[in-house]
């Protein structure tokens, strides 16, 4: 086949994949294996590349990560932690459904700058049901609403979301410098989202008194089943997130830390067949991401990404407020349709050839951290993690939310998720742009 060929074949495969999971006529799973297989069998990536290639196959630290941490939560289910904390949560926003709204769609952004947002919606999701079933109210816009503040939160730290992992890694940068340059704009993101959820959700969010008052009236205490393996899935839970914080001076991907500490509470939890917890991981989620990335992996092959890319970067001819304005915008629209883990694996390369060319003199640090460059490198990042909450596949914890609301028996369709998803990433993006032209462009701080 042809290298033209091959590009119209791929992107066709691409387009079409998207579409159909768009029209959800068949199951996205099953549209994204179809996908990667004919990506295999017509040649666009061989079959080494699709499962090897740590640029066009299949990323099996988030595939590790994933399955780890959900084995950890289906050990820790049968313990009544969950219950637990659902009536403490809901008993502390008074059972005022907004309230517990906000709470948990706070809780879920700060956990997930510390830790990685598809963990954290791992955690919240199973609580968010005993919640809302308590009282009888719609899980889907708390689902939602928590996917949407994970995304937000992840964006703040080098460690909350894999794009600002993969940018540190090119560019030399550490925990802090993210912290300080973009920690102060999630804050502000997160004010904004808590009022926009209030207006779009407040009037509609509605409980019987005495439903309220039987939650107000519950002791949470009633619901740890084993207190043992409450110690024991704390314990390790703890070691795990640890982990994840510590992972740069470990050396350890967070995947590894992750699957260490499955394999631990499976050996301590006092199980004997693992055939329960293993039944109940989220295949069908998995599965859809490693169909996913092989697609991804094929228009990255061919060039299609590419060629978007470099045609937005000529777009502002050097000038770097334009760059950082246009690149924040178009990776945030790109990275609602597309993957963002593979589309920064694109555009870190771009970028730095981008700054031999403005910078031929300069090397290493002093060219990846050049002073003009910064601001691209904060716009990338923003716009990557920002825009991912623009549709349901646009970030990974979307996903885990869809397939955990899937399996509940509340299907979240791809419209209803990009209703709510799509203005909140504009609005996201808006203050975000504000933020990077007063600060490093009018102030420069």
């Amino acid at each position: 086949m042809s290298p033209q060929t091959a590009f119209w074949v791929a992107t066709g495969i691409f387009i079409l994949a998207y579409v159909l999971i768009v029209s959800e006529k068949i199951h996205k799973t099953i549209i994204a294996l179809t996908g990667a297989a004919l990506m295999i069998v017509l040649g666009i990536v061989t079959q080494e590349e699709a499962l090897h290639s740590v640029e066009l196959g299949v990323d099996w630290n988030v595939i590790f990560l994933l399955f780890s941490m959900m084995v950890i939560i289906n050990l820790m289910k049968p313990s009544g932690i969950f219950e637990y904390i659902a009536i403490r949560s809901a008993k502390f926003a008074k059972g005022k459904p907004f309230m517990i709204m906000a709470v948990f769609s706070v809780v879920t952004a700060v956990l997930s700058a510390l830790l990685d947002n598809v963990t954290t919606v791992l955690l919240i999701a199973p609580v968010t049901l005993l919640i809302c079933d308590a009282l009888d109210l719609d899980v889907v816009p708390y689902l939602i609403a928590e996917a949407l503040a994970s995304n937000i939160g992840g964006t703040a730290t080098l460690i909350g979301d894999p794009p600002n992992i993969m940018i540190a890694s090119k560019a030399g940068l550490s925990f802090m410098a993210f912290l300080t340059n973009l920690g102060p704009v999630v804050i502000v993101i997160m004010i904004a989202f808590v009022i926009t959820i209030k207006l779009i959700f407040g009037k509609r969010l509605v409980v019987k008194e005495e439903l309220r008052e039987r939650i107000m009236a519950m002791d949470e205490r009633e619901a740890i089943k084993d207190p043992l393996l409450v110690k024991k899935s704390l314990f390790v839970l703890g070691l795990t997130m640890t982990g994840f914080v510590m992972h740069g001076v470990l050396h350890m991907e967070p995947a590894t830390i992750a699957l260490f500490g499955a394999a631990m509470l499976l050996l301590i939890s006092g199980i004997k067949e693992p055939h329960h917890v293993l039944a109940e991981v989220e295949w069908s989620t998995l599965f859809f991401f490693i169909g996913l990335f092989i697609v991804i992996g094929g228009v990255v092959k061919v060039g299609l990404i590419g060629w978007m890319s470099v045609k937005m970067l000529q777009l502002t001819q050097g000038n770097m407020f334009e760059t950082s304005m246009v690149l924040m915008w178009f990776s945030a629209f790109a990275s609602a349709f597309i993957d963002n883990i593979p589309y920064v694996a694109t555009m870190n390369p771009l970028i730095i050839d981008m700054a031999k060319q403005l910078w031929p003199d300069a090397q290493g640090v002093a060219l990846l951290q050049h002073p003009e460059l910064m601001p691209v490198w904060w716009s990338l990042a923003l716009g990557a993690c920002l825009g991912g909450n623009g549709t349901p596949i646009g970030a990974s914890a979307n996903v885990i939310v869809v397939g955990m609301s899937e399996k509940m028996g509340r299907p979240i369709t791809f419209l209803r998720f990009m209703l709510y998803g799509m203005p909140i990433m504009i609005g996201s993006v808006v203050i975000a742009t504000i933020y990077v032209w007063l600060r490093y462009y009018v102030l420069h701080f």
